[in-house]
């Protein structure tokens, strides 16, 4: 499940670990110098549920010292890798922040920097980019930039944005749709870096094409919004057609007990209203996506929110919306056709890239956040 800024908090984490067990999530962008400037309550930033295992923590920045003491701190906290972001197109972090997608003209420094990363924790490193950003786009700038952040790092893991970022005139979420997706350029990452491992990203909105893709070849997929958007249709498929394991939930009900239980053990843990309610229900918004009852479910929760106290009385004064054939239903697949949607990828591969910096990689105990 991709990290995505406002959404990918420890509460929707919490919702998407009971849907499925096995799926691999991430944080939301945490900035290096948040960690290091606000190392006295680093819990706020960085605590996270045992059961949210396995979790990798993203962040972001462009100066070395503080990355490499961002790690360190965080290094504390058990996650299981930490990713640097060099995809976000944000004004804020590739304009302004000058970080983010912008990183990506400067590979010599990503290899620096993850290098830091590295020397600074005891798990697996991974870099988060687009396939290219303005106009250095072609897929042989892409491979030098894998390339050199390999052959300076112990970096063995990239999850690719199969579109390029335009850092000015689109903003973020036109950034995810404008440019246009182009997979075979990471179906031919796979070809000419054998040694390194690549999880796809980018548009990609059903459980059908992400075992579509799998099927070509990717190594692992990552999913965003569609994974926040519906979270019963796409996570409570991932255990049983992903990883082969026996589905974890039963049903919405049962899920909705547990997460009760959950929030309302945490309610103003950081202080008064922190977290609240309304933060404790907002990824919840989106559980009954498309079914009968959803739309007055939505109106209940508006005015409930106003006054209740506990999730508990939310649910409680809420749920009746929702028919009882949809709250103890279990998750079903319904056939989309998409079997095929990569079908056709291996003959729009570009050519081969033939610079490699050593010819071939060794690879480092510690390789991939599959390992």
């Amino acid at each position: 499940v991709a990290p995505m800024m406002d959404w990918t908090d420890n509460h929707y984490r919490t919702l998407a670990r009971l849907i499925s067990r096995h799926a691999w999530l991430y944080t939301e962008m945490v900035v290096a110098e948040t960690i290091v400037h606000q190392k006295d309550k680093l819990d706020r930033f960085l605590a996270f549920p045992a059961e949210q295992h396995p979790i990798v923590l993203q962040i972001g920045g462009s100066n070395l010292d503080n990355l490499a003491k961002a790690t360190e701190l965080a290094s504390g906290y058990a996650y299981d890798e930490i990713n640097l972001n060099c995809g976000c197109p944000s004004g804020k972090v590739a304009g302004h922040g000058c970080f983010g997608a912008r990183l990506m003209y400067d590979p010599e420094f990503v290899g620096d920097a993850m290098s830091a990363i590295a020397a600074n924790c005891d798990v697996p490193v991974s870099v988060k980019c687009r396939i290219g950003v303005d106009d250095r786009d072609s897929y042989e700038e892409l491979c030098t930039f894998v390339d050199k952040v390999v052959s300076k790092s112990p970096t063995r893991h990239f999850i690719i944005h199969a579109r390029k970022a335009l850092l000015s005139g689109l903003s973020p979420a036109e950034n995810r749709k404008v440019p246009p997706l182009k997979y075979e350029y990471y179906y031919a990452l796979l070809r000419d870096f054998p040694e390194v491992h690549f999880t796809l990203n980018g548009g990609l909105t059903t459980i059908e094409q992400v075992s579509a893709s799998i099927r070509q070849g990717a190594h692992q997929v990552m999913v965003g919004r569609a994974a926040y958007n519906n979270p019963w249709n796409m996570l409570g498929h991932v255990d049983s057609e992903i990883y082969g394991m026996p589905t974890r939930c039963s049903s919405r009900r049962q899920i909705l007990q547990s997460y009760q239980v959950y929030g309302d053990s945490i309610i103003g843990q950081y202080g008064i209203s922190r977290p609240n309610v309304r933060q404790l229900v907002k990824p919840l918004l989106h559980l009954f996506h498309s079914e009968p009852g959803n739309s007055l479910w939505k109106r209940k929760a508006d005015s409930t929110l106003r006054h209740c106290k506990t999730l508990a009385q939310f649910l409680e004064e809420t749920l009746d919306a929702i028919p009882d054939s949809v709250l103890d239903a279990p998750v079903l697949m319904e056939p989309s056709g998409e079997q095929d949607y990569f079908a056709h990828v291996d003959s729009l591969l570009p050519p081969r890239y033939a610079k490699l910096a050593n010819g071939s990689y060794e690879s480092p105990v510690l390789v991939t956040a599959s390992s």
